[in-house]
């Protein structure tokens, strides 16, 4: 779940979030895989990277994308 300053409110995902959950799971060895599902309030994200030594590389965020809100500005 993530907060979001100057949306001042929950947001129904959080891509940055999303991948450095999936990155810090990797590197801590709470997983091995390198294609990594996580579910969020907006719906499920897949992140997958390369891993050379300690660095992470060429790294994918993956998920459906989504209207939630239209309108109009008037000037």
């Amino acid at each position: 779940r993530t907060y979001e300053r100057g949306v001042e409110a929950e947001t129904l995902s959080c891509g940055t979030g999303v991948v450095a959950a999936a990155i810090s799971m990797h590197h801590m060895k709470f997983i091995k895989s390198k294609s990594i599902n996580i579910k969020t309030i907006g719906g499920e994200l897949s992140v997958t990277f390369e891993n050379n030594n300690e660095s992470y590389i060429n790294i994918w965020l993956c998920g459906p994308a989504s209207l939630v809100y239209s309108g109009n500005v008037k000037c």
